[in-house]
């Protein structure tokens, strides 16, 4: 068996072995940049970005359950013993419980998406404009195809210029919260190119998800500005059609953050402040993050599961905290 010595594969691992929150974006713990925590004598890592004075916490320890919550508490006090705060991002229920036991204001903050395969199809009328579309997309010459990222990789950088540089001359790519792709884990990810004329049009990468809900995460996709309808949900239909082939029973479609709010899902002790400000941002909050455009394409595809995610604070729920996650991820 390979020995495991980078700081990357060895938090992979515990992705792996420790899915105990049955977090479907785990695999965005191994992007490049982030930092990981552990403790002596104690199982599990914790991934996170320092911004400023906090340490912003992506998902809950990644930890056998008797190991869970020593490893938050001595992140606590590594956090402390820096004069830092600790923000944690994208908690499932489970790890919402636990950090509200732990004297943390947990708030929801969005939620994820996701469909089982196994009930998947595109027939119906519910379904029509999603055929028509990625129709003329094909008529048009799109040709979708699973392909190697080492024979795709200049190609995809390039267009990101084109995607970014199209969304105004300030906008920076996210990360964080977002996946990547290259480097070493992206031996892991699956990746699927349209192209028009042999020449790249759009591309999605998918991230392997682990637990009870096991499949692949629609992560990261770029497409050519312009008219053409239709390119993304090509890509998605012909890997949906491969997964389906290859009996996977779960598409994950990620976190939305502001999307997906629900009073049923807060926990006692949850910010009521906080709340408000998080259904102004989904109102109001374009420019911090594009979440109604992001659930827009989510709900074209008749999600069968959605999973709220929660926010963290050491403390009282803290702006200037909340603020830092979004710095962690480059909106800000």
């Amino acid at each position: 068996m390979e020995k495991l010595t980078e700081p990357t594969d060895l938090m992979y691992q515990a992705i792996v072995d420790y899915p105990v929150a049955d977090n479907p974006s785990a695999f965005l713990a191994v992007n490049s940049g982030n930092s990981y925590f552990t403790a002596p004598g104690v199982d599990g890592r914790i991934a996170y970005r320092q911004t400023g004075r906090y340490l912003v916490q992506f998902g809950g320890p990644f930890a056998p359950v008797e190991s869970y919550s020593r490893l938050l508490s001595a992140f606590r006090s590594f956090a402390a013993a820096q004069n830092r705060s600790v923000v944690a991002i994208q908690l499932q229920r489970s790890d919402a419980e636990h950090y509200a036991q732990h004297g943390f204001t947990v708030n929801q903050v969005g939620a994820s998406y996701a469909v089982d395969l196994r009930q998947f199809s595109l027939q119906g009328t519910r379904f029509m404009r999603l055929r028509n579309k990625i129709a003329r997309a094909h008529h048009a010459g799109l040709v979708v195809v699973e392909a190697d990222y080492a024979e795709w990789a200049t190609a995809m950088r390039q267009l990101d210029q084109v995607w970014l540089r199209s969304k105004g001359e300030e906008v920076k790519p996210l990360e964080f919260l977002v996946g990547e792709y290259g480097g070493q884990m992206q031996r892991y990810r699956r990746l699927f190119v349209g192209t028009l004329g042999g020449e790249l049009a759009g591309y999605i990468s998918y991230s392997p998800v682990f637990g009870s809900r096991p499949g692949w995460m629609h992560d990261l996709s770029r497409r050519i500005p312009g008219k053409l309808p239709g390119i993304m949900e090509a890509i998605n239909k012909t890997a949906i059609k491969t997964f389906t082939g290859e009996g996977i029973d779960w598409l994950h479609f990620g976190f939305t953050p502001f999307t997906g709010l629900d009073p049923a899902h807060e926990l006692p002790g949850h910010s009521a402040a906080f709340g408000q400000l998080v259904r102004l941002l989904w109102e109001y909050g374009e420019a911090v993050y594009p979440a109604k455009t992001q659930l827009a394409y989510k709900e074209k595809w008749a999600q069968h599961l959605v999973l709220p995610e929660y926010v963290a604070f050491d403390g009282p729920a803290d702006l200037p905290g909340f603020v830092h996650v979004f710095r962690a991820c480059g909106a800000l």
